[in-house]
């Protein structure tokens, strides 16, 4: 008995859905001589280091700048705000709520009104009090196209 019992297999004990010649193919494949893997891996390495090296040897481009981040010449009236001749758009509504800030020019009550002073009544056509989305509209006619 003992001897009947030594010679039960892995296939006659599986409980699997694995058929038996699955379960042989999986025992020789783990019986198997492993090859070297290193090999290969250190070849991929070396092909994608010398690729890497490419592009970083070419000069980067530069992007062309256009639209609202292209520099323009600006009015005398943004550029005793902004103290540039040629500024870009965006450039031009930071230094501007930057110098509304400093002076405290905002409405206490409602922060998004500005109470012009004397450089921003000249700016803004005159007007007393602004909101903050009529300033970018307001702009327009100070970038000299």
């Amino acid at each position: 008995m003992a001897a009947a019992s030594s010679m039960l297999t892995a296939a006659s004990l599986s409980f699997s859905a694995l058929p038996a010649s699955r379960l042989r193919a999986a025992a020789s494949f783990a019986a198997a001589p492993r090859r070297a893997a290193a090999t290969p891996v250190v070849v991929r390495a070396a092909a994608a280091s010398s690729k890497a090296t490419a592009p970083a040897e070419a000069a980067p481009k530069k992007k062309r700048v256009t639209g609202i981040t292209q520099p323009k010449p600006v009015s005398p009236a943004l550029q005793a705000i902004v103290g540039l001749p040629e500024i870009p758009r965006t450039e031009a509504l930071k230094r501007l709520w930057a110098y509304i800030k400093q002076h405290n020019l905002q409405d206490p009550a409602d922060k998004k009104v500005v109470v012009c002073d004397e450089k921003l009544k000249n700016l803004f056509a005159g007007r007393e009090r602004v909101g903050f989305l009529e300033i970018a509209k307001l702009l327009n006619p100070h970038f000299v196209k």
